[in-house]
């Protein structure tokens, strides 16, 4: 039989049986209108023939005409499913109304939070979320800024119940708060274990979006781990495409079993379906110290860090592909104590491997106030392992901050860098209180320079691992075409490549 053949016959068989195959994947379920772009394909109206035996494509399972109630029916259990799990999860989800002093404060990230209320005037806004019931006594878990700066909170429970709440503790470094209202015998919901969490798998978000009480959304689970976005001090959240809006904040994030994945906090944009979720192993810890202590308590090694990209990892000649760098160690932290020096890739805690920085910021998270964890170090090429004692974080409010891009357009060097010493007079005009003695006085926008992130007032301590004391070690470091530098900026300390290439 010739390919044209064969084709005709391919095209009649696929087109009856609603199943059109694209190599090794089906898609089940289109309708006999379906046009075939292929200029073999035979009419629409050709019917097949009964003689012919379907072709068979090798590793996909083919279902015949009469597998499309199968397919409903799946479709039908999905719906179910979701069903289910809402009717399960919303007996603990709670609407959140808040009175607040009006601030001027504006969030340059666009991010969503609450819900703002039709009665705002004069000094003070209306405004609410949404929230979880995690104890049957009226322990309610919520948003720290669905709450921030309220003067009246009331919770309205699913059976239609309203309660004037009080709070019982908030950490600004997570975005989490606790309420309490006067109920008992609520149904309270169940947490999963966020560590299981995996890319792809269905999630629903539950909440009161725009002030529409109990609204359900569904999508997937985007990513995990995701950080660097700037809106809190600790962040390690959770992305989904699963609809959140003004309102949702502090709503849960299901799966499919109807347990809490994660406590939803952010959007970026509108409609970008992008949202965050505080993930629920970090909500609950959280969560607990606040309902218990009011405040919390947490673990401090006294380092910074960031991620190990392979320029940095071939310019510090650690012999790491994966791990977290670390880029600053607190003279006082535990961290320092033990022997961790910048420029170290910790590769595991405990023995459990650190892939990258999040996974180091968990593992220290995940400890209480005055455990022990094991550093796996690798230090120009040597792995050695160092203990610690952990200490509590200090709660000073202070975390790594970005300063206003400034973009120079007057040229400054092969490199697109002016620099010049660090005289007390410019540090206090830089707020900057270290040891360096070198600070970045120009970028030329587009340069190598501006590529690598350097900014004006950046302070450069380092070159190729050696102390910088004068702008020129900085020139004789380049000498080459490239650079490993380390750069101090506001309260943040981290490690950039400056290459010409």
């Amino acid at each position: 039989m010739d390919e044209r053949a064969v084709a005709k016959r391919r095209a009649r068989w696929a087109v009856a049986a609603g199943v059109v195959v694209f190599g090794a994947v089906t898609t089940v379920g289109l309708s006999a209108g379906l046009v075939m772009s292929s200029a073999n394909a035979a009419p629409l109206a050709t019917q097949p023939d009964p003689a012919a035996p379907p072709l068979q494509t090798p590793g996909v399972v083919q279902r015949n005409a009469q597998s499309t109630p199968a397919t409903v029916g799946e479709a039908r259990q999905l719906g179910d499913t979701f069903a289910n799990v809402a009717e399960r999860a919303s007996r603990s989800v709670v609407t959140i109304s808040v009175e607040a002093r009006r601030t001027q404060q504006q969030n340059p990230f666009g991010f969503f939070f609450g819900q703002p209320g039709a009665g705002d005037s004069g000094e003070f806004a209306r405004g609410g979320g949404s929230g979880i019931v995690m104890r049957a006594d009226g322990v309610i878990l919520t948003n720290n800024h669905v709450v921030k700066d309220a003067t009246r909170i009331d919770v309205v429970l699913r059976d239609g119940r309203k309660f004037r709440a009080r709070v019982l503790g908030t950490d600004e470094a997570t975005d989490l708060a606790v309420l309490k209202i006067e109920a008992t015998g609520l149904p309270a919901i169940t947490f999963a274990n966020s560590s299981r969490a995996r890319v792809g798998e269905w999630v629903l978000a539950i909440g009161s979006p725009f002030g529409l009480d109990y609204t359900l959304t569904a999508g997937v689970l985007s990513a995990t781990g995701r950080g660097g976005i700037g809106a809190n001090e600790i962040e390690d959240y959770l992305q989904t495409d699963a609809s959140i809006n003004p309102g949702n904040s502090g709503g849960p994030l299901v799966n499919l079993n109807g347990e809490v994945l994660g406590i939803n906090t952010m959007i970026i944009g509108r409609n970008s379906g992008i949202g965050f979720a505080i993930p629920s192993n970090l909500a609950r810890s959280v969560a607990d110290q606040l309902a218990e202590d009011g405040v919390v308590r947490r673990a401090w090694i006294g380092v910074a860090f960031q991620e190990l990209t392979p320029e940095l990892a071939s310019s510090l000649g650690s012999g790491a592909t994966r791990g977290a760098l670390v880029s600053s160690v607190s003279n006082d932290g535990p961290a320092n104590r033990a022997g961790v020096r910048a420029g170290d890739v910790v590769t595991s805690v405990n023995d459990q491997p650190v892939g990258e920085g999040r996974d180091l910021l968990r593992a220290v998270l995940s400890h209480r106030v005055g455990g022990t964890l094991r550093l796996g170090i690798l230090r120009d090429g040597q792995r050695s392992t160092l203990s610690l004692t952990t200490a509590e974080r200090p709660n000073d409010g202070t975390h790594a901050t970005r300063n206003r891009r400034e973009r120079p357009s007057a040229p400054a060097g092969g490199f697109g860098l002016a620099l010049e010493p660090l005289t007390p007079d410019v540090a206090r005009r830089i707020g900057y209180r270290g040891d360096g003695k070198v600070v970045v006085a120009d970028v030329t926008q587009g340069s190598a320079a501006d590529r690598a992130e350097l900014r004006r007032g950046d302070v450069i301590v380092a070159a190729d691992r050696s102390p910088v004391r004068d702008p020129r070690d900085v020139v004789n470091a380049l000498a080459d075409g490239r650079a490993l530098l380390r750069v101090e900026r506001g309260e943040a300390a981290y490690f950039v490549v400056l290459s010409k290439e």
